[in-house]
């Protein structure tokens, strides 16, 4: 049944805070955390709006699991409900990226290397969960599973962050030919309180700061401007998830000396380890640097620079996603990108997550169990992710 006492910006800094805690996999099985919390258990979203929120966040460059979150707490309690549901998603890995880099590198190699790889292995059952949910919904007939198949196909073919765009918009005009767009399609309202004015200012500082900042920067010749604009640059240009920032970061902050390689590589390292969006791997730098910031000054500094350009556009979206998505052409279209997204997550299933945990029979056999868990056991993900991580060290010990 829904929570009737979730909307408050408080109680949604909680219950994103408990996300933020456990969910560990990156932002496919973030996705499959949110998926199952608040569309199976609050009831917050149909299987269809959700669907539609995550398309909408894979088409906008930045975290595509934070963004979604941003867009949660939005629709609950407005701009205060997306900035606690953001904090709560973003302090747990902050935090500890930033003590590490305070002086706890040590840490880093202190967690058994079987636990780490249980955490992998449970982050199969979670996007398996995902998909088979998301399927059954989005995909009931045999276009849209056809549509699916072959998204997952063209998906592993081309596995660069434009070919899944270039996919989306393609089952999109797929939709468009395979269901009349005058038949009654079904839509599940996000509530969103943001208008249209709104929305276009919002954007509209979004490309502001995009091209004002490097002007600045240049004008002032400010260390700390600089910083601000190398940042905010990253999160607003990376398609593709959190792991496409690495190159883009580390071509900032290695050669300017704000950070050496080795501690670059180490942070990044560790950011596999926490749970969380990948995007904190900026509070690490921050935290690293050797230049107009450091400490937790520039923690704070670039972790909300990087993620600003993700508010900006969700705030300056949402309202016209919501105008479109009602028209009827649109919904055509949105039954072939829905079955399109199940395919990309069928794929991301696939590659990275199967290859990169299951890599024995016993492997196997824990995402099994961790999948069990979930779908019938009806245990809470936390649980299931501690579990597997003991699971994972005790496999290590067998071997």
């Amino acid at each position: 049944m829904p929570h009737a006492n979730d909307h408050t910006p408080w109680q949604i800094f909680l219950i994103f805070l408990r996300l933020g805690l456990t969910s560990f996999g990156g932002p496919i099985a973030h996705l499959g955390y949110f998926r199952d919390e608040f569309v199976s258990r609050r009831r917050w979203l149909s299987e269809r709006s959700y669907a539609d929120l995550v398309t909408l966040c894979q088409f906008l460059p930045g975290p595509a699991s934070s963004q979604v979150g941003i867009a949660l707490g939005l629709s609950r309690a407005g701009y205060a409900g997306a900035l606690a549901a953001w904090a709560g998603f973003t302090l747990p890995s902050a935090l500890a990226l930033i003590l590490l880099a305070l002086g706890l590198a040590g840490y880093a190699e202190a967690v058994p290397a079987g636990i780490l790889h249980g955490l992998k292995v449970v982050a199969v059952a979670i996007v398996a969960q995902a998909v088979w949910g998301m399927a059954r919904n989005l995909c009931p007939d045999v276009p849209r599973i056809s549509l699916m198949a072959i998204a997952t196909c063209l998906v592993l073919l081309v596995p660069a962050a434009w070919a899944q765009v270039a996919i989306i918009a393609a089952a999109g005009v797929a939709g468009l030919l395979l269901f009349k767009p005058g038949n009654s399609v079904e839509h599940d309202p996000l509530p969103i309180a943001i208008g249209h004015r709104a929305g276009s200012l919002w954007l509209l500082l979004f490309f502001a700061l995009l091209l004002g900042l490097p002007l600045l920067a240049e004008l002032w010749a400010s260390p700390t401007l600089n910083m601000i604009d190398a940042f905010y640059r990253t999160g607003s240009l990376v398609f593709g998830g959190g792991h496409v920032m690495l190159p883009l970061l580390q071509a900032e902050v290695v050669p300017t000396g704000w950070v050496s390689n080795e501690t670059f590589l180490a942070g990044y390292g560790a950011t596999q380890a926490v749970p969380g969006p990948l995007f904190t791997f900026a509070a690490f730098l921050g935290a690293s640097m050797h230049g107009p910031q450091s400490g937790w000054p520039g923690a704070v500094l670039c972790l909300l620079a990087i993620f600003l350009p993700s508010f900006l556009l969700v705030l300056g979206a949402l309202p016209f996603w919501e105008r479109l998505r009602t028209n009827q052409r649109m919904q055509a279209a949105m039954l072939g990108i829905n079955a399109a997204v199940v395919g990309l997550l069928l794929a991301a299933l696939y590659q990275p997550v199967w290859t990169s945990a299951i890599l024995q029979p016993l492997d196997f056999g824990l995402a099994l169990l961790a999948l069990v868990a979930l779908l019938f056991w009806k245990l809470p993900p936390w649980l299931v992710v501690i579990a597997c991580g003991l699971g994972g060290q005790l496999l290590s010990l067998l071997r």
